[in-house]
């Protein structure tokens, strides 16, 4: 049998997925596979190759083109380490452009306005809160202006993905405003009773921090660029921290 070379070239980060690749990899985490077999699939996926036939346990024929050429689980098992990124969230927020031909607001949430983000801050934790898809679904009328559909599986993952990588992002970025959640507080995770009334305690405790007790500002305050007033709060949260410490060390 004569011996072939093959180059595979996959993506080396979420972010160089367009639409299709995204709903591919979105479908496999719906159907629940392992982790092992979804880069296994993304690999042949994405590189082009289709599995034809199947030796044996550990031998499989593949067509890449008009090549084709046979592998043991053994040599993929040695390829899949390339998409190892594919088993952890995005490192910055990635998303769907397009969601039933519905343009999505900025990945980012850059120019998305303040009341934007808290709408979507109360349904996402809801989500976690609940674990009802319907909020999945009214996530996406939100952050797709003008979509209304029921979403499908992987719809859903992928909104799902995109507002926890966002909220991984303003963690790092707003650092002093987003603190990690104790264990007794139970920071809005989803196990406290009484979620709703926490999440609207939350968002009025920031336009009330941003407004500086002003009513008259509140309509300003939600037009905001959402950035904007996250770097204003995060300002003020360091500023608190600061003022505490030089207290506590008077004491």
């Amino acid at each position: 049998m004569a011996t072939i070379s093959i180059n595979l070239i996959v993506p080396q980060d979420w972010r160089e997925l367009d639409d299709a690749q995204l709903r591919y990899v979105y479908s496999l985490i719906a159907k629940e596979f392992a982790a092992d077999e979804i880069m296994t699939l993304a690999l042949l996926h994405f590189s082009g190759c289709k599995v034809i036939a199947r030796h044996d346990k550990n031998s499989f024929l593949l067509k890449h083109g008009k090549d084709v050429f046979q592998t043991s689980g053994t040599q993929l098992a040695e390829v899949i380490p390339s998409l190892g990124w594919l088993d952890a969230m995005p490192a910055s927020p990635v998303r769907l452009r397009k969601l039933r031909n519905h343009e999505s607001v900025d990945a980012e949430f850059q120019g998305v306005p303040f009341e934007t983000y808290i709408v979507v801050e109360n349904l996402y934790q809801g989500f976690l809160s609940t674990q009802k898809d319907a909020l999945l679904d009214d996530l996406a009328h939100v952050l797709y202006p003008g979509c209304s559909a029921t979403l499908s599986p992987e719809e859903r993952i992928s909104i799902f993905y995109w507002v926890a990588s966002l909220k991984d992002m303003f963690a790092r970025r707003f650092s002093d405003f987003f603190q990690p959640a104790t264990a007794q507080a139970e920071n809005l995770l989803g196990s406290s009773p009484n979620i709703g009334k926490q999440l609207q305690e939350s968002m009025d405790a920031q336009i009330r921090a941003l407004t500086k007790g002003d009513i008259t500002k509140e309509k300003e305050i939600l037009s905001l660029d959402t950035w904007r007033a996250l770097t204003e709060l995060n300002a003020q949260a360091k500023e608190y921290k600061q003022i505490n410490a030089q207290i506590n060390a008077k004491k």
